[in-house]
C-alpha cells in the first residue's frame, strides 16, 4: 500500500510546487484551481474573477476594487459576491485581504449536450421515450409547475403556446424583461423535453410534462457559451421571484469543470440556496464519461454545479429507441462520479438522454450547423446529460402535481427538494450493461428513472404528517410495469457518504427537510460499496489496492481518471476534455 500512495503523494507536491504566486500560503485555500494556474502561466494578466465577501465587507471591498482600477462587471448582494476583471497583481493582494473569503474564477459554461454522427432519429424512436417512462396513459401533465430553463434562452414555438410566463435575459449582468429568443437553440431543445405539447407532430415529439409553465432565462450566447457570474445572476432572479413567477423547479443543462471544493464554489453555493427556498434544482451531469480519443471509461468527471449535493444530478441513458428497459445502458459519454475535491457519490439518478427529438426553429446555430440533427423544420436531435436533466424536470413536474392534487395543496405543503431526490431515487431501476454486469453507483447513482413509480409514491405522500410519522396516505406496491415487463424498484437513497436501504422513505424523517444539506447530519444505513471492492468510507479504495482519499483535495482540478480503475492502468493526470466538440 506505502508504494502505491507514493505516486499519489509526489503528484500532490508536484502540484502544489507548480503554483506559486506570492500570497500568503495560509490564504492558499482561499483561491480556486483555474484561478492559481491563470497567475502560474501568467503572473500579471487580467482575469475575469468572481470574489466572495467576508459577511458585512462586500462595500468595503467594492469600493478597494473601484480605488485599484479593476471594472466591476455585476454584483450579487443575495451571495455577497462581486465578479470584477482584476490584475493579476491585485488578484494576489485579494487573496490577502481579510475582506474576501473566496477568489473563483468566472468560468465559461457550456451547455452539456454533444453531436450525433448517428444522423436523424426515426418517428418511432423518439416517441418511445413518454413509453419506456410509463407514461403513455398517464393523467398529469404538470398543470400548475413552473420550470426555469437557465440556458440559451427559449423561443416560443407553437408547442409552447400560451405557457411561456416570463422571459429574461442576463447576458448582461443584470436581469432585463426581453421577447423570447434562443439564437443558439439549446434551450428550446430542453424546454420541448421537459414540457412541449408536440403540436407542431400531432403530438409525436410530446414532451414529459406537456402542461408546465415555462420561464426562460438566457445565459449563453449564441455560441452555447455563458459566463458562471450569469448563471448565478439567473438562479437569484429565480429565488427572489419564486412566489411572483412560480418557480418550483429550475432546470440546468450546462456547467464547467470543478475548480474548487463545493463549499466554496459559487455556482454550488447558489444552488443550494436555492433548494433551501424550496425550489427543486435538476442539474447535468456533464458528457466526459468516455476519454474520445482512446474510448476509456473516465471516472471523477462530474461538472459543477452537479456537484452540488443537493441538486438532482442527472446522467444519461441510451434506451436504443424501446419502449423496454432490458436493454437500456449508461451512455458512455455520461459522467461518473466521484466528484472531483470532495469526493462524493454521484450522479443521483440517470434517464433517457441519447438521440432525443425535441423543438427547435430554423434560425438557430445548432439548426443551421448541424443539418445531420434535423428531423424536420420544427424538431431536431441531440444527445447528453442536457436531454435526460431536461426528461427529468418534466418528471418532477409530474410528481409535484400528483402530490398536490391529492394532499389538497397549499392547504398542505408541497413536496421538498430533498423528498423529491428521495422518492427518485427509491423508485429508480437498477441497471447492467450490454453484458449483463452491473453498473456500479459512480456510473448509475441510484439507478434509471422511473417516473411512473415516481409518481405513484409521491401521489400516496402525505406532506403533512408529523415528523416521524408514517406518511403514506394509500398502500404502494415497490413495483412498475413498463412494456409488459414488471420491473422491481431499487428501494434504496443515496444520502452523501452512505446508502440506506429498506422503506425509511415511507416515513416523514427530517431528512427530508429544507434545513436539511443533502447527506450532511443525519446518520443512516451503511458505508456505500461499490461493487464488491470499492468501500466508500474515508477514503475511496479502487479495486484491491489502490487509495484515493484525502489526496483528492490536492490534485488539480482540471485533471480526470482514464481508464479501468485498477493499479496497473490508472492514468494520472490526463486532461478532462472540455472543447468545441461538446455543444
Amino acid at each position: 500500500m506505502t508504494r502505491l500512495l507514493r505516486p499519489l503523494v509526489v503528484l500532490a507536491i508536484a502540484v502544489c510546487a507548480c503554483a506559486s504566486p506570492a500570497f500568503a500560503q495560509g490564504n492558499s485555500h482561499k483561491i480556486d484551481q483555474a484561478v492559481r494556474d491563470a497567475l502560474t502561466s501568467n503572473p500579471n494578466g487580467s482575469q475575469r474573477v468572481i470574489l466572495t465577501a467576508r459577511p458585512g465587507y462586500r462595500a468595503a471591498l467594492k469600493q478597494t476594487l473601484k480605488s485599484r482600477g479593476a471594472t466591476i462587471l455585476s454584483e450579487n448582494a443575495a451571495l455577497n459576491v462581486l465578479t470584477a476583471q482584476v490584475a493579476g497583481g491585485d488578484i494576489v493582494r485579494f487573496v490577502d485581504d481579510m475582506t474576501v473569503a473566496d477568489v473563483s474564477t468566472d468560468s465559461l459554461v457550456q451547455t452539456n449536450a454533444k453531436p450525433d454522427a448517428g444522423g436523424a432519429t426515426t418517428a418511432a424512436l423518439v416517441s418511445a421515450v413518454r413509453e419506456t417512462l410509463g407514461l403513455s396513459s398517464s393523467q398529469y401533465t404538470g398543470n400548475g409547475i413552473g420550470v426555469a430553463i437557465i440556458d440559451s434562452g427559449v423561443k416560443s414555438v407553437s408547442d409552447f403556446q400560451g405557457r411561456m410566463v416570463g422571459f429574461y435575459d442576463f447576458l448582461n449582468g443584470a436581469s432585463n424583461y426581453a421577447v423570447n429568443s434562443d439564437a443558439y437553440g439549446h434551450g428550446t431543445h430542453v424546454a420541448g423535453l421537459v414540457g412541449g405539447t408536440g403540436a407542431s407532430s400531432n403530438g409525436l415529439y410530446k414532451g414529459v410534462a406537456p402542461g408546465v409553465r415555462l420561464i426562460g432565462m438566457r445565459v449563453l450566447d449564441a455560441n452555447g457559451q455563458g459566463r458562471t457570474s450569469d448563471v448565478i445572476n439567473a438562479i437569484t432572479f429565480a429565488i427572489a421571484n419564486k412566489q411572483l413567477l412560480g418557480i418550483d423547479i429550475i432546470n440546468l443543462s450546462l456547467g464547467h469543470p470543478i475548480y474548487e471544493a463545493a463549499a466554496s464554489d459559487p455556482l454550488v453555493q447558489a444552488v443550494e440556496r436555492a433548494t433551501r427556498a424550496g425550489i427543486i434544482v435538476v442539474a447535468a451531469a456533464g458528457n466526459v464519461g468516455m476519454n474520445p480519443i482512446t474510448g476509456e471509461t473516465g471516472y471523477a468527471g462530474i461538472t459543477s454545479p452537479g456537484n452540488a449535493r443537493s441538486a438532482i444530478t442527472v446522467g444519461a441513458i441510451n434506451t436504443n429507441g424501446t419502449a423496454t428497459r432490458r436493454d437500456d445502458v449508461v451512455a458512455p459519454y455520461s459522467s461518473r462520479g466521484p466528484t472531483w475535491f470532495d469526493g462524493q457519490p454521484k450522479p443521483d439518478i440517470v434517464a433517457p438522454g441519447h438521440r432525443l427529438g425535441s423543438d427547435t426553429y430554423s434560425g438557430t446555430t445548432i439548426y443551421r450547423n448541424y443539418p445531420n440533427l434535423r428531423i424536420n423544420s420544427n424538431y431536431l436531435m441531440l444527445s447528453g446529460t442536457s436531454m435526460s436533466t431536461g426528461v427529468v424536470s418534466g418528471i418532477v413536474a409530474l410528481m409535484l402535481e400528483a402530490n398536490r392534487a391529492a394532499n389538497g395543496y397549499p392547504v398542505r405543503p408541497s413536496l421538498t427538494p430533498n423528498a423529491v431526490k428521495a422518492i427518485l431515487q427509491f423508485t429508480a431501476f437498477r441497471m447492467h450493461d450490454a453484458a449483463g454486469v452491473d453498473y456500479d453507483r459512480l456510473t448509475q447513482g441510484a439507478g434509471a428513472v422511473n417516473a411512473a413509480g415516481a409518481i405513484d409514491l409521491a401521489r400516496a405522500i402525505n406532506t403533512a404528517a408529523p415528523v416521524g410519522s408514517q406518511w403514506l396516505m394509500t398502500g404502494v406496491t415497490p413495483w412498475t410495469t413498463i412494456a409488459g415487463e414488471t420491473i422491481g424498484w431499487s428501494q434504496n437513497i443515496m444520502w452523501g457518504e452512505n446508502i440506506l436501504w429498506g422503506d425509511s422513505v415511507y416515513t416523514n424523517q427530517g431528512s427530508w427537510g429544507l434545513n436539511i444539506l443533502w447527506g450532511e447530519n443525519i446518520l443512516w444505513g451503511e458505508n456505500i460499496l461499490w461493487g464488491e471492492n470499492i468501500l466508500w468510507g474515508e477514503n475511496i479504495l479502487w479495486g484491491e489496492n489502490i487509495i484515493w482519499g484525502k489526496n483528492l483535495i490536492a490534485i488539480n482540478g482540471t485533471n480526470i481518471l482514464w481508464g479501468e480503475l485498477s493499479a496497473a492502468n490508472i492514468l494520472w493526470g490526463e486532461s478532462l476534455v472540455w472543447s468545441t466538440s461538446i455543444f
